[in-house]
């Protein structure tokens, strides 16, 4: 499947009855503790608290009605479990999710109201995928990857086209990466939409697949230490090729370095992000200098977090 400019701004006029058109949002304290001029595209605020509904939505719209009928499988830690769950909810029929025991409590109880059924496993790619090709034995259901899926990457995508069409001219445009669904989506949209702007990754030191995959020009398999629970898991066959591409550098960053970051939003910008939705600002933090006096885009992911958690990592 080939994704262009028409394929997704299809993609966009699909989902736009069942999303929200997030804000922008800027801050003085964020670019002041940046240097340059930052731009946050507020994905914390779409539907399920996620970017996640955008190509959980634009994958279930794509598939005919007798595939839909059958019912909408997947593993995740829980955003995209989230996002599959109300989507099959909206187009009545049932969503089967697998999701490790280890995902945190606001994310099962999301799946959970939006009809979906749960089944827990160990918290490792191989169990997540061998528990899945179980479900999907047992119930007949079509599986929706959380990112290895072009009808995903072209939801994903959206994102960022509707960032570039609110502000003009981003010199660079940041985004987290877990399995690349976004910033493959991120790196298409730029392409497309705003070819000058520089495509840059943030992702967490504990867990850098992305990182070593492009160094070694191969798919390296992900590591699993780090707070930011929504980016542990490697690249993709579809996604690591356009992130090979079309994206500049990965940026990686520390949990501390995390930590802080998502301090300081909640403190300066008043909104609630999650650790993985504040891997690209600290990244932008973190390397501040070459970025002094740019405009800068950064998709802020998500906002679902466990409260009780995320409030000891901040005070610890």
């Amino acid at each position: 499947m080939s994704i262009d400019r028409y394929s997704i701004e299809q993609a966009h006029e699909r989902i736009k009855p069942y999303i929200h058109r997030t804000p922008v949002l800027t801050s003085k304290s964020i670019n002041e503790a940046t240097g340059c001029h930052v731009y946050l595209k507020c994905e914390n605020f779409q539907k399920v608290g996620a970017f996640k509904a955008r190509g959980a939505m634009n994958a279930a719209l794509s598939l005919d009605a007798e595939d839909r009928a059958k019912g909408l499988a997947t593993h995740s830690s829980g955003n995209h479990a989230q996002a599959l769950a109300r989507a099959a909810k909206i187009l009545g029929t049932q969503a089967y999710i697998v999701m490790p025991h280890t995902a945190p409590e606001i994310k099962k109880r999301g799946v959970r109201g939006y009809s979906g059924e749960i089944f827990e496993c160990e918290p490792t790619l191989q169990a997540r995928e061998t528990t899945l090709a179980e479900v999907i034995k047992k119930t007949g259901a079509i599986e929706i990857h959380p990112f290895n899926n072009y009808d995903v990457i072209e939801g994903q995508a959206t994102a960022a086209k509707e960032l570039f069409a609110d502000v003009r001219e981003l010199d660079a445009i940041l985004a987290p990466v877990g399995g690349g669904g976004l910033l493959s989506g991120t790196a298409l949209a730029a392409k497309y939409f705003s070819p000058e702007t520089k495509v840059i990754a943030a992702e967490p030191a504990g867990s850098d697949d992305t990182y070593r995959s492009l160094k070694s020009g191969k798919l390296e398999p992900a590591q699993s230490q780090t707070i930011a629970d929504g980016l542990l898991t490697t690249v993709g066959d579809k996604t690591f090729p356009i992130i090979q591409k079309h994206v500049s550098e990965v940026i990686t960053v520390t949990d501390d370095e995390i930590i802080a970051a998502m301090r300081l939003v909640w403190e300066r910008v008043k909104i609630i992000i999650e650790p993985s939705c504040a891997v690209p600002v600290a990244a932008l933090i973190k390397e501040k200098a070459r970025f002094h006096d740019q405009r800068v885009g950064i998709i802020l992911s998500g906002g679902n977090v466990d409260l009780e958690k995320v409030l000891a990592l901040l005070t610890r």
